[in-house]
């Protein structure tokens, strides 16, 4: 039987979002991120960071730069207890930069390329699994992957459930998973 997973936004979902994060030192996560992330890993769900970084095709910052502010982020979430299983990334923008960062990818959300890379590499069940984010291209992404989405800090109609944080996204994806 294929796994349960969570698959997640980066930047407005588990970290502060500044525009676009260009250091390590700029990782800062979101109050109580760690301890959601901790829970949900505890209750056997796998998570994943799923990103669209396009400062990489405008040329803010390179792949190196983006490799150590993810394992910044890995270090913040491990001293509280948390890890990841994975982080996808699409580093494209479809007019922005110069090949082959500059295209029109299957993989930018709102297309769905990230979240099935995610679900297959994981050995995730798409209906057994979350999508969390912070804008509609995140729900759109999920919905074309077919997982239920959460929607963090706003409210959409499509999504399957609404929270002001990822505390909050955590225990009501704990207690649905408990009603199952």
């Amino acid at each position: 039987m294929k796994g349960r997973g969570v698959l997640l936004d980066r930047d407005g979902t588990i970290v502060e979002d500044p525009g676009f994060l260009r250091a390590p030192e700029q990782v800062r996560l979101l109050p109580g991120a760690a301890s959601a992330l901790r829970d949900l890993r505890r209750a056997g769900f796998r998570i994943a960071v799923v990103t669209n970084q396009s400062g990489i095709a405008r040329g803010m910052f390179d792949e190196a730069t983006l490799e150590a502010i993810h394992g910044r982020l890995r270090d913040l979430l491990a001293a509280e207890g948390a890890e990841i299983d994975g982080i996808y990334v699409c580093p494209h923008h479809p007019e922005e930069g110069r090949p082959p960062y500059r295209t029109d990818c299957a993989c930018r959300k709102p297309r769905p390329g990230l979240l099935l890379q995610a679900l297959r590499e994981l050995d995730l069940d798409p209906k057994r699994s979350f999508s969390v984010g912070d804008s509609p291209r995140d729900l759109e992404a999920a919905s074309a992957a077919g997982v239920p989405f959460v929607a963090l800090g706003f409210s959409d109609a499509r999504a399957s459930h609404q929270a002001a944080d990822l505390e909050g996204v955590a225990a009501w994806i704990l207690a649905r998973d408990q009603g199952r």
